[in-house]
């Protein structure tokens, strides 16, 4: 899995990116936790076999989260999450599933040890692994787009293993194995090389300035609702 670290940075430039009028402290912690989901299967490999990069990476909880989000904020006649929290509530869901995928899922299929699309249908991990380089000989070369036949198609997906097989070790599971080992070594990885860590610090300076453009007061709905009042009286 990726780092703690770079996962909770790309869901914070999300946030930044994003979220628009709903910016605030509120609106990106939840889509900075969502960045972070997915690695809780790690905690569930302890009881459950190739969990890791596999039970929360898989792609059914996009799909029934993004299904679910658009019936109710589109197909219904009365969006439930609407009447609850307002048009900032729908934005910060969907930036906050754009965060689960993007930053939680996508960290381990683009950069990380693999995603397990399909578990538990499939015991198999991917990457998508590809180069997009300019050459004085050859132009440009790309391999992430390759629609021809003899190509590996729009995503080129390798298999690196099985999850239940190959099971990805963690911090919580050194052994990505059911069982839990008091005695094994426990690493928690954060930045595994400079440029992650450039990621990260890119991801604070952008909420930073995020921040500082909102006069630094991290305004919530409680706070603006608040405002409201005082102006309508």
């Amino acid at each position: 899995m990726a780092p703690t670290l770079v996962s909770a940075a790309v869901g914070a430039l999300l946030a930044a990116a994003l979220l628009g009028d709903a910016f605030d402290r509120r609106a990106v912690a939840v889509v900075v936790a969502a960045a972070l989901a997915p690695s809780l299967d790690a905690a569930a490999s302890l009881a459950v076999p190739g969990a890791t990069n596999a039970l929360l990476h898989a792609v059914w909880v996009p799909l029934l989260v993004g299904g679910l989000l658009y019936w109710d904020a589109t197909l219904r006649s009365s969006s439930a999450l609407r009447e609850r929290w307002g048009p900032r509530g729908v934005r910060v869901a969907w930036v906050a599933l754009a965060s689960f995928v993007v930053a939680g899922i996508g960290s381990a299929l683009f950069a990380g040890e693999g995603a397990a699309l399909l578990y538990p249908l499939e015991d198999a991990r991917y990457v998508v692994r590809g180069r997009l380089v300019f050459s004085t000989r050859e132009g440009v070369v790309q391999t992430f787009v390759a629609p021809d036949a003899e190509g590996p198609g729009i995503l080129p997906l390798a298999r690196v293993g099985g999850a239940v097989a190959d099971p990805v070790a963690s911090w919580v599971n050194p052994d990505g194995r059911p069982g839990l080992d008091p005695g094994a070594d426990r690493e928690v990885r954060l930045v595994d090389g400079g440029w992650q860590l450039v990621v990260v610090a890119a991801a604070a300076a952008t909420l930073a300035v995020r921040f500082r453009g909102r006069g630094g007061s991290g305004a919530t709905d409680g706070g603006d609702a608040a405002t409201d009042g005082e102006v309508s009286r």
